[in-house]
């Protein structure tokens, strides 16, 4: 799926990962949470490695690419045992270089039309004090609860699907 962000803005697309992408996701993720990470005393790359390894699902893992170029992925995970009729975006990363350029609002938009079209509320957790969760509210997710480290949002369903 490729789609302008904006008229004359680079093409963005959404392109399948697989397992050997697992280590240039791993160094996506930690450049992209350095920060947040770093203000909460809580970069730890082991932990990084630990956190994604656990949950990698290539089938559902989507590299986002900017004008051709990886900057980052998406993670989209239906979850019927946990949560039956639920998304959970597990992880959405994105490049420091290519943040603030609509590159999030553009995933989020993809995240949101298929949430939409299957009629799901969609759940995501954020690091406390990561510029993330302003992301989030704009986009119309709720906060559920905070736990330690994490705040915990929901967007409720939206769609129209026909059962």
């Amino acid at each position: 799926m490729t789609v302008d962000a904006a008229p004359g803005a680079a093409p963005l697309a959404l392109a399948a990962a697989s397992e050997d992408d697992f280590e240039a996701l791993l160094a996506l993720r930690m450049t992209a949470m350095f920060e947040s990470l770093q203000r909460l005393g809580r970069f730890d790359p082991q932990r990084a490695r630990e956190r994604l390894s656990r949950a990698f699902e290539p089938a559902h893992t989507r590299h986002i690419l900017l004008a051709g170029e990886p900057v980052g992925f998406v993670v989209l995970l239906p979850m019927p045992a946990i949560h039956p009729d639920h998304l959970v975006l597990d992880h959405l990363y994105i490049a420091p270089q290519a943040q603030r350029q609509g590159v999030g609002s553009w995933v989020m938009a993809q995240v949101i039309d298929e949430a939409d079209r299957l009629a799901l509320p969609v759940s995501v957790t954020a690091l406390k004090l990561s510029d993330a969760n302003a992301f989030y509210l704009h986009h119309g997710f709720e906060l559920q609860h905070e736990s330690e480290w994490d705040l915990h949002y929901l967007r409720p369903a939206l769609g129209l699907a026909h059962g």
